[in-house]
């Protein structure tokens, strides 16, 4: 439960406030959005709180008192350095509440919103090429990143949504072997994220044959059986059991975590402004870029097409829809590579990896003993499976003997956040306040320990 929830006392779409029930049957009438309700209710949390006030005791301030403690509260969010779009979103929703409530025409609020000029945004944003994805996606970690960061751009779905889509989603087309495969938005999967199926519009998007790939290697991986109410992305949090983990949504700041430390780890410059969003824009662009039909690029991004053409649209024909799909080369910079070519980017991703000089060594061996880099590749496989199986070894015997210490450190910031999950530190509990609890291993010898 949110914590809005309990000090609004807000039940589904009511409440035992009389004035937060209003204000609630107005946005359901209106639009029916899970995230817009949880944005509404935490605003007017947060201004009860700095107000000193229950929902109900505001409405009964008069309008110039109202109206005081309304413009006191957007400048103060202002002057926390909150975006002024986040600012002036936040007058608005207060505005409605108030409004609902009685404050009308001449009873109404009296307050100033604050200047955005045109274009404004607060936070830096960098739309990666297709190649610098690419590099991003070899360098994420794990298979479970690596088809993450493919799936995002190469389907243009949105953060919440991608952390909702379940196995069931895509068992079918996958276990049939299609390249290309369909991933459906529906509403039914607000119930694992608010946001995951904004304004209820139900649609369908697609995957490439790279992001296609990388899912099947990152279900092989999974140890189990993939039951069909699994999400599709599991956490990968060690601090909850494995059948927990797996039915667990990767949090958002995690995500937003694991774009940047990829971007960073592939030698973006401005990796610090690469977030999950910026991949659905490159996808926009790869789709406008394959010449796509208006209507069809709309549709796959999940916009409503405007006046009657929505109604008119045939949302049926999954396959034509596919077909044109497949024409999108979402990496321009990959097709028609030479072997050579091919040898030399494999290279390079080995460095983007950071992998030491000795197994770069044999990589390079490796791709001059093949004529062909496909049988290269093959072998670098075997080399890296043997090498991973005698790792765990040294790792299990080095472990042995010795206890494992955990150390806890609460922080504030995503910047942190992405400072502490970079030297190792493992993300516990998404706290309020973009606070995070945060965990690290060390082992100590028992020697020391019973010293």
């Amino acid at each position: 439960m949110h914590a809005w929830e309990t000090f609004l006392k807000v039940s589904g779409w009511d409440s035992e406030y009389q004035s937060v029930a209003k204000v609630l049957r107005y946005y359901k009438q209106k639009m029916q959005s899970e995230g817009t309700k949880a944005n509404v209710c935490q605003i007017l949390k947060s201004f009860c709180v700095f107000a000193g006030k229950s929902p109900d005791e505001a409405i009964g301030l008069g309008a110039e008192e109202a109206s005081r403690l309304v413009q006191d509260y957007v400048d103060l969010l202002a002057d926390k350095d909150f975006s002024i779009r986040y600012v002036n979103a936040s007058l608005a929703f207060l505005k409605t509440f108030f409004m609902v409530n009685g404050f009308r025409d001449s009873n109404s609020l009296q307050v100033e919103r604050h200047y955005q000029p045109p274009r404004y945004r607060k936070v830096g944003e960098y739309i990666p090429t297709s190649a610098e994805i690419y590099d991003m996606s070899l360098a994420s970690g794990s298979a479970r990143n690596k088809a993450l960061i493919l799936t995002l751009y190469t389907s243009g779905l949105r953060n919440s949504t991608l952390r909702a889509l379940l196995y069931r989603d895509v068992v079918d087309e996958i276990e049939r072997d299609m390249k290309i495969v369909k991933l459906p938005v529906y509403p039914d999967m607000k119930k694992i994220d608010d946001g995951a199926c904004k304004g209820n519009i139900p649609y369908f998007s697609f995957m490439s044959v790279e992001a296609t790939e990388a899912v099947r290697d990152y279900f092989a991986e999974r140890n189990k059986p993939i039951l069909g109410e699994e999400l599709m992305f599991a956490s990968e949090s060690t601090n909850v059991p494995a059948d927990v983990g797996r039915r667990t949504p990767v949090m958002k700041k995690s995500l937003e975590a694991m774009v940047k430390r990829a971007a960073r780890k592939a030698g973006l410059k401005r990796w610090q402004d690469v977030h999950p969003h910026v991949l659905r824009k490159a996808f926009e662009y790869a789709l406008r870029n394959a010449g796509l039909d208006p209507k069809d690029q709309e549709f796959l991004m999940g916009h409503i097409l405007p006046g009657t053409q929505d109604a008119y649209y045939d949302k049926t024909k999954v396959e034509n829809l596919r077909a044109k799909y497949a024409k999108v080369n979402f990496f321009l910079e990959r097709k028609g590579f030479t072997e050579d070519a091919r040898r030399k980017q494999i290279l390079d991703t080995a460095k983007i990896l950071g992998y030491p000089d000795d197994r770069i060594k044999k990589i390079e061996e490796a791709l001059a003993k093949y004529e062909r880099v496909d049988e290269a590749l093959e072998h670098i496989k075997k080399l890296e499976v043997d090498s991973y199986k005698e790792q765990n070894a040294q790792e299990l015997q080095r472990k042995t003997p010795h206890n494992s210490k955990k150390q806890f450190r609460i922080i504030q910031g995503a910047e942190t956040l992405v400072r502490f999950m970079n030297d190792g530190w493992d993300l516990v509990k998404e706290l309020t306040d973009d606070k995070f609890v945060m965990q690290k291993s060390f082992d100590e010898p028992i020697s020391h320990l019973n010293a």
